[in-house]
Formats: structure tokens, sequence, C-alpha cells
């Protein structure tokens, strides 16, 4: 098992493998810190793909707004998920939105952490 893994359980998969690279190099007091700054930003994929299925019943886009897409997600909303086109993509790929975000929050939270020392 990583170390990371002992700091959060939670996370799997691809996303587990790249946060493993990200911090292979720290301390366990630094792991710590970053784990517990990342849990707090990172968005569960359970809660996107959630989000995503309130688009069927005329709220499309919150699940965009969440990941601070607001651009996208005022036009999901103004166009009702793009006719419904647009929900069922990202309903087939919550994952990857969800693992791309994550990602972008993993380095911003590793940069802040590098610019500390």
């Amino acid at each position: 098992m990583s170390r990371i893994y002992d700091f959060m359980p939670d996370i799997q998969g691809e996303e587990m493998l790249f946060l493993q690279k990200l911090t292979q190099e720290y301390s366990d007091d630094k792991l710590r810190k970053f784990a517990n700054i990342y849990r707090a930003r990172r968005r569960d994929p359970m809660l996107i793909l959630l989000l995503c299925l309130v688009g069927f019943v005329g709220f499309a886009g919150i699940h965009r707004f969440l990941m601070n897409q607001i651009g996208m997600g005022i036009l999901y909303l103004l166009t009702a998920g793009l006719c419904l086109i647009g929900t069922i993509v990202d309903l087939v790929n919550y994952q990857s939105l969800a693992f791309n975000f994550n990602r972008q929050i993993a380095v911003e939270v590793h940069s802040m952490l590098a610019s500390e020392r």
C-alpha cells in the first residue's frame, strides 16, 4: 500500500496513482497537510453523478457549477443541458470530469505547499 492511502483510504484508481506520484517525496507531516487540504477541496465522483442526474428533472448544469465551470453551468442551465445531449455525455463521463477537476486541485495544493518552504 502507498503512504497516501493511509491518509485518504477512500480514494482509489487513477486518482490514487496520480496522488502517489505527486506526493512520493513528502514527509509524513507534509503528506498529512496535503491530505487535509486536498480532501476539503476535491469532488467525489458520486456527487458529480448525482448532480448530473438532476439535469434530467430540469436543473441541468449544477455539476458544472460545482466543478468551477461557471460558463458551462450557465449554458447547461439555459439550454436544458444542451437539449439533454450534454447531460447524457456528462453522465457517461462523470468519472473523468471528477478526476480532471481533482487532478487540478491536487496540483494547486502541491504548488501551494511547495511555495511554503
